[in-house]
């Protein structure tokens, strides 16, 4: 089975991953930090907001079942893309609306739908989400893993 990856940071990350990890073809999904300048960080060194990281949801999806598309819609309905460097209670940079694009194909269609969205007039402001070419994602400690899931929980602010 081919697979691809896609990229999203919609503010705290373990919310994000459990929304995306219910849609029907999404193999996986991990938390981790996207688009600092440090090595290997930590969620302690991401929180200082001085690494440069988005929180970020690296999402493993069968395109087969499921189009980046329909990953695009999932994003920008589960979280505000407005805001800047903020959602609900969390704020700071690690926090901000992005999508880290591993194509081409990605980019186009990820500014395609900011475009799309911003003409529809569906926010009252105009779409902040960065749409940037993939960095290095550097997976999240396991606690972070599916967190959630692992407290018995279904959602959280988001």
């Amino acid at each position: 089975m081919a697979t691809e990856k896609a990229v999203f940071g919609a503010g705290c990350f373990w919310g994000v991953e459990t929304r995306f990890g219910e849609i029907t073809g999404v193999i996986d999904t991990a938390a981790g930090y996207a688009g600092g300048d440090l090595e290997h960080p930590t969620y302690k060194e991401v929180c200082t907001d001085r690494t440069g990281h988005a929180e970020v949801v690296q999402v493993t999806f069968d395109p087969s079942r499921l189009s980046y598309e329909t990953l695009l819609d999932t994003f920008f309905a589960m979280h505000d893309p407005t805001q800047v460097n903020r959602q609900g209670p969390d704020w700071g940079s690690q926090y901000r609306s992005v999508i880290f694009t591993n194509s081409n194909e990605q980019y186009a269609q990820a500014r395609a739908k900011i475009a799309e969205l911003n003409a529809s007039g569906s926010y009252r402001q105009q779409i902040a989400t960065q749409v940037v070419p993939s960095m290095t994602f550097w997976k999240a400690e396991e606690y972070h893993q599916r967190y959630l899931e692992k407290r018995g929980m279904v959602s959280c602010h988001i």
